[in-house]
């Protein structure tokens, strides 16, 4: 592996942004800092039997809809309105999964992954850490991630200057700037692999300043700990795997309208919303 590419990931891998720090931010919705593994949901203890009834038919209509919508179908639950205690219960009973992501531009989006592979939570923050959106989504990857990156990056990007040290640097560019310019929906994604190539401190200078690690972060650990950021050009993608002493391994940049590392699976969704119904039966039994 060439030494050259081995480079620390320039933003964090946990929320960032207004309301995503300090005393304001919402403390219901950690982000995970371990490797998560499917666990069996459970009900916490001392739960109040209407808050478990509420629970139940929050969930039940929830799995009824995403059953019927698919994968991608947008099937949708507020949690916004509810009271703490259902809130609490539903966070904890779902569980965090292998997905995590935020945004800071145009809006803040802060989304988990559930233990569910395949139903999302979906917050958005204000600047003074109010929360003004809190819903359950069933997508391979919600919407709002996407949309941020079509809205923040641009469809032109300009070449940079180079400096006397960039060896592949030029043609590195003009191959990111003609696939960009080409990809369309459901195109396969067009990947180059830094790791691999023979690129110079001068090289990865330039491709860092020219598409910058921009306004969508995402950290998926279904794959080793791998870390997407958008950039400047739109369905541009740096895909970053770390080992577990935080150095990076391998670093590519992917032409796509996402990742595949970041997507949820319809294989692992149908597995879900069967795992999803065993707990509601499990959910009924005391009542």
């Amino acid at each position: 592996m060439n030494p050259s590419t081995l480079r620390p990931f320039p933003i964090s891998v946990v929320a960032m942004g207004p309301g995503s720090q300090g005393d304001e931010a919402p403390d219901y919705l950690p982000m995970p800092k371990d490797m998560q593994t499917f666990a069996a949901p459970y009900l916490p203890e001392n739960v109040a039997p209407e808050t478990v009834a509420a629970v139940m038919q929050l969930l039940g209509d929830f799995v009824v809809r995403a059953t019927e919508a698919g994968l991608d179908g947008g099937a949708t639950a507020d949690l916004a309105r509810l009271p703490a205690g259902v809130r609490d219960v539903i966070t904890q009973s779902l569980g965090f999964g292998e997905v995590s992501a935020f945004t800071t531009a145009p809006r803040h989006w802060r989304v988990q992954e559930t233990a569910f592979a395949g139903v999302w939570r979906v917050l958005e923050i204000a600047d003074d850490g109010a929360i003004l959106a809190d819903r359950l989504e069933t997508a391979s990857i919600p919407a709002v991630l996407v949309d941020a990156m079509q809205e923040c990056a641009s469809s032109v990007l300009a070449a940079p200057e180079y400096a006397a040290d960039c060896m592949n640097a030029p043609a590195l560019v003009e191959e990111i700037r003609m696939q960009a310019a080409t990809w369309q929906p459901g195109d396969a994604a067009h990947v180059i692999n830094l790791s691999l190539l023979p690129v110079s401190e001068g090289d990865l200078d330039a491709l860092y300043g020219w598409l910058g690690h921009r306004e969508v972060s995402i950290l998926s650990r279904g794959y080793g700990n791998c870390r997407i950021t958008s950039t400047r050009l739109k369905n541009v993608w740096w895909v970053q795997y770390f080992n577990s002493m935080d150095a990076l391994i391998l670093n590519s940049i992917e032409i796509v309208g996402m990742p595949e590392v970041a997507l949820a699976a319809d294989d692992d969704f149908a597995d879900s919303l069967e795992r999803l119904r065993e707990y509601l039966d499990m959910m009924a039994e005391p009542l």
